[in-house]
């Protein structure tokens, strides 16, 4: 029997397998009637096809799935959908979108070749990385699309935009999805996550791979631990008894706007700190720089010199090998016998990156990736240990606590919203809580007792949004679009009626 990421997209004549049944079946119903009705009114025929994609929460593991580690998400329902029809009458790309006060028709040429202007991103440029990943992942794999024809596209999404939930992740899933389905053909979950990761890269952002391998390959019921090199999936079954409550900070996280000194800031920063740490272990400066990418790269060589200390912690060699204070340019390029600019010559987001940065602070980062890796398997082992319920369950917020503290000291990527909204819900009866996503803004993320559910999603709106709503910042009757509970929700779909 093929393995779960193996396995194709799966394609539905109704709503049921993935909606499930009574309110959120109605629910979805009415949506994708809307979202028809739209496509007509706007194109004046109906989509041959529609593909969905959902947003993520990440239970634990920020910030280390591009240095290499697995991570631990799970797939919401709030979702994006992308209905498409092929028009051979006219080689354009029109996209429309469900919500157009906010997301005006875009119209670009049927080319898989154009440039994305990174200086000038509409929203409509997620759905060409989809468009120019697909056509580069046909020509790889000699898939005969044809001749170039025109798309019309109607998209609508749930997933809030800058919360930290991949938004970005369900559109660019969605609109790759859309596009193989509408030619008829479909590839394995594992080579879409990758293909969808390589796509937003496209934006700008150097993506490490888990918002969509959980976009593509989540379960109903199941968080899923996510490995790369090469990607699978495992279920994670949580403990009964637990809900986890998301809630936005209410302060938007621009990832792809803030990219040179935020989040690929980080991935600079971790590449700097694992050279820097294999040449302190004994490689050659030249091999280091040339064959060093990810701190997991050197985790082997860390755990020795750990070993000679009687420790296996690589933070260990952290320590004792990375000055706590900041790393100038001059510094670093005293180690490694080459300037900064010709190690990341071949990355020009990088290269932005290294325009703004007056520093780098390469024992913190490299301290929260190990870290935080360990974090990963603890709750992993936790959840499948002989322990009580209850007692996993308050183990599992301890680790969420701790992650949330390297993420906010020594990662540096909350902001004042998120450490106020975090410290309201462990004041009232969270067993834990963290910020989830890339941080600078978004969401964070609340594990509690199932039976306490309503009334710490009140405590939440006394303590922390009530002040937003007297203030105008959002409306109470959309209190529900920024605060709610999940449960781990079913990934990508096709849907042929």
């Amino acid at each position: 029997m093929a393995k779960h990421e193996e396995l194709p997209i799966p394609v539905y004549a109704s709503l049921d397998p993935v909606y499930g049944n009574g309110s959120q079946l109605e629910e979805a119903s009415l949506r994708f009637d809307r979202i028809k009705a739209k496509f007509l009114e706007l194109f004046g025929r109906d989509p041959e096809v529609f593909a969905r994609s959902p947003g993520r929460v990440n239970l634990i593991g920020e910030h280390i799935d591009y240095e290499g580690y697995s991570v631990l998400p799970m797939a919401i329902r709030q979702d994006t959908i992308v209905a498409i029809r092929r028009n051979k009458g006219e080689k354009v790309i029109r996209i429309g979108n469900l919500n157009d006060g906010k997301y005006p028709l875009c119209t670009y040429p049927a080319d898989p070749d154009q440039e994305i202007d990174l200086k000038n991103l509409k929203w409509g440029h997620y759905f060409i990385c989809g468009y120019k990943g697909f056509y580069e992942y046909a020509k790889s794999k000699v898939v005969d699309t044809g001749d170039l024809v025109g798309l019309d596209i109607l998209v609508d999404g749930t997933v809030p935009t800058g919360s930290g939930l991949s938004s970005s992740a369900a559109f660019v899933c969605s609109s790759t999805i859309a596009i193989m389905a509408a030619f008829g053909v479909n590839f394995p979950k594992k080579e879409l996550a990758q293909l969808t990761c390589e796509c937003e890269r496209h934006i700008g952002t150097q993506s490490g791979g888990m918002d969509q391998a959980i976009s593509v390959m989540a379960k109903i019921g199941f968080a899923e631990l996510i490995d790369f090199n090469p990607i699978r999936a495992t279920d994670v079954q949580l403990p009964d008894g637990g809900s986890f409550v998301i809630a936005h900070s209410l302060a938007e996280s621009q990832k792809a706007v803030t990219a040179a000194t935020n989040y690929n800031n980080r991935v600079v920063e971790c590449r700097l700190a694992s050279i820097v740490l294999g040449i302190k272990l004994g490689k050659k400066p030249e091999e280091a720089v040339s064959k060093v990418t990810t701190l997991s790269d050197v985790e082997d060589l860390c755990v020795t010199f750990a070993g000679s200390h009687g420790s296996t912690d690589p933070v260990l060699a952290v320590k004792e090998l990375l000055k706590e204070e900041p790393y100038t340019a001059e510094d670093i390029e005293e180690i490694t016998n080459q300037s900064l600019e010709s190690i990341f010559s071949s990355s020009p987001t990088s290269l932005d990156v290294l325009k703004a940065a007056k520093h780098y602070k390469l024992h913190q980062r490299a301290a929260h990736v190990y870290s935080e890796s360990r974090r990963v398997h603890a709750f992993k082992d936790t959840v499948s240990s002989n322990l009580s319920d209850e007692d996993k369950l308050k183990k599992l917020g301890d680790l969420m606590n701790d992650s949330h503290y390297s993420c906010s000291v020594l990662y540096e990527c909350s902001c004042p919203e998120l450490e106020e909204l975090v410290k309201i819900c462990r004041d009232h009866s969270a067993l834990g809580a963290r910020l989830t996503g890339a941080g600078w803004g978004g969401c964070a993320v609340a594990l509690v007792k199932e039976s306490t559910v309503p009334q710490f999603i009140l405590n939440l709106k006394e303590h922390f949004y009530q002040s937003r709503i007297d203030r105008g910042v959002i409306n109470k009757n959309d209190l529900g679009l920024y605060v709610f509970a999940s449960k781990p929700s079913s990934g990508a779909a096709i849907f042929k009626f």
